[in-house]
């Protein structure tokens, strides 16, 4: 089980909200922290997958649980 340091609640919010949030909250966190993220908007799959291949951030999990989307970052 990995352990979580910061939770982000982006459901309801749609394209680019859950990614600006999610860079928001990875930046005021230190390096090796965990960042949990649920979103409800589909379009968050691709973009939180592009993102951490862009950023250098690990994506840990992802994934859909009937429309809710949870996803785990390792910060850099």
């Amino acid at each position: 089980m990995t352990d979580i340091n910061v939770f982000l609640d982006a459901m309801g919010l749609e394209c680019p909200l859950p990614l600006l949030k999610a860079k928001q909250a990875l930046n005021r966190m230190a390096s090796g922290e965990v960042l949990e993220v649920l979103a409800t908007d589909a379009g968050s799959v691709r973009d939180f997958d592009v993102f951490a291949k862009q950023s250098g951030n690990t994506l840990l999990l992802s994934e859909d649980n009937d429309g809710t989307y949870r996803y785990l970052f390792e910060k850099k």
